[in-house]
């Protein structure tokens, strides 16, 4: 239950486009303290807060995020990446997606993935902007972009102002390496 470095360059992210945002549907993907979520909803759009299903404490940390924040709007939800389950298959149109050093574990990259191409084959102008941190540069996703057919571009922090070493008030990115991607579905052109 922390707000990780990468949780605040995503809402840092979603402060700088917030008026994109306003009636939007956002679905937060291993939400946890949901941060980028909550930003989000303040900001006007229509917010879905989910973590695994298997974790009630985080899904029950979730709802608390909303209540410390008035947000009586928003919908919490378990989802378990890589499962396809009645619930996923059951969300609203979504035009966003977030997730915050959701590439945490190396063994959780696919199902990930999976998750976010099912949600991006069924919302195809929907993005999925993500941030994470980098733990090791042995570690990389370019396969699975290519495998579940995902575009990625990179976005570099100074870009939103989240390069300052002091962002909300705690010591970023100087100890820290956070990376921010935007992820779609290749349009059938892209193909190779």
């Amino acid at each position: 239950m922390y707000v990780w470095p990468s949780a605040v360059v995503l809402a840092q992210y979603l402060w700088k486009h917030r008026e994109e945002l306003r009636s939007r549907t956002v679905l937060e993907l291993g939400a946890g303290a949901s941060l980028p979520g909550v930003v989000a909803a303040r900001c006007g759009a229509k917010v879905i807060l989910s973590d695994s299903d298997t974790k009630p404490l985080t899904l029950q940390n979730c709802r608390r995020s909303c209540d410390a924040n008035g947000l009586t709007e928003v919908q919490v939800l378990g989802l378990t990446w890589g499962d396809i389950s009645p619930d996923l298959v059951l969300l609203p149109e979504l035009d966003l997606i977030l997730g915050s050093d959701v590439f945490y574990e190396p063994k959780d990259f696919e199902d990930v993935l999976v998750t976010v191409a099912f949600l991006l084959q069924k919302n195809p102008k929907a993005q999925f902007w993500t941030t994470y941190q980098e733990r090791s540069a042995d570690w990389s996703i370019e396969v699975l972009l290519h495998r579940w057919n995902l575009n990625c571009v990179d976005i570099h922090l100074e870009t939103f102002d989240a390069d300052k070493p002091d962002l909300a008030g705690s010591s970023l990115p100087g100890s820290h390496s956070i990376q921010m991607m935007i992820i779609t579905l290749k349009k059938d052109d892209q193909r190779t």
